[in-house]
């Protein structure tokens, strides 16, 4: 079973075949096969059974730059209708908090702290339930909270009007709580309008979010906390793509560099 694993991941001269992703997932289908002819009795073992698949690369987080967010978020607001100033409203939370889609939709108004009661700065707080249902409090920048306030004021009761009163706090035209595929979709225009080439999803506001707070000076272990990650070794991920970003700003910026 080794030789096969060495097998499909390496050809006649030495060249990969198969990816570790794409080895790993033909090794747990070997190995259910055997494991359900040792089971029927069809082998007298199963010589599948200590065999672990190869391990897969951690794959970097897809980042964009400030501009780039800037011009996503811009691009969410279409006039000023309801659905733009909640779409806006919704992208700017979900940058500014780093919050996971489902976390963003799943928010009820009272999972907002006042947002009148924003310090000095124009920073207030944000709960979020997180995976296992764990409750965080993350801080919401004056960006978001000026599209939220207009939201609230403006969009929000004039979509509540179609519905039957859900805490929800993003609506969609009927007055129920937004789903994660319209919030997708909602995304996906904005960032077509702004005119980004790469593949921009609910996660590329969480991954930048993290990135730019690395580049900006904050601690590994503050950006875990917000990202509501159980270990610090999932945040330290980000960490390489900053070290990435360092090395080709010093590589075209130091005149002894290359």
């Amino acid at each position: 079973m080794s030789a096969f694993v060495a097998a499909i991941r390496t050809g006649d001269d030495d060249r990969p075949v198969l990816t570790a992703s794409s080895a790993a997932r033909t090794v747990v289908a070997v190995r259910g096969l055997h494991r359900f002819l040792a089971s029927e009795g069809t082998t007298g073992g199963d010589p599948a059974r200590e065999v672990r698949p190869p391990a897969t690369p951690k794959r970097l987080p897809k980042a964009i730059s400030v501009d780039a967010v800037t011009r996503l978020l811009e691009a969410a607001s279409v006039g000023d209708t309801p659905t733009s100033l909640r779409d806006r409203a919704m992208l700017e939370v979900l940058y500014g908090s780093g919050a996971r889609i489902s976390e963003a939709v799943g928010l009820d108004l009272d999972d907002l702290a006042d947002l009148s009661a924003a310090d000095d700065e124009g920073v207030a707080a944000l709960r979020l339930l997180g995976k296992g249902r764990k409750e965080r409090l993350v801080p919401l920048g004056s960006y978001a909270v000026r599209a939220l306030d207009a939201y609230l004021v403006r969009a929000r009761p004039v979509l509540a009007a179609g519905g039957t009163g859900t805490p929800a706090l993003f609506l969609n035209t009927r007055g129920g709580r937004l789903s994660r595929q319209s919030a997708w979709t909602v995304l996906g225009a904005a960032a077509r309008r702004a005119g980004l080439d790469a593949h921009v999803s609910p996660h590329t506001l969480r991954h930048s979010f993290a990135t730019h707070l690395l580049e900006g000076g904050a601690d590994v272990r503050v950006v875990q906390e917000l990202l509501g990650h159980a270990s610090v070794t999932t945040t330290q991920i980000y960490t390489q793509v900053t070290a990435d970003t360092l090395r080709e700003v010093y590589a075209a910026a130091h005149p002894r560099a290359l």
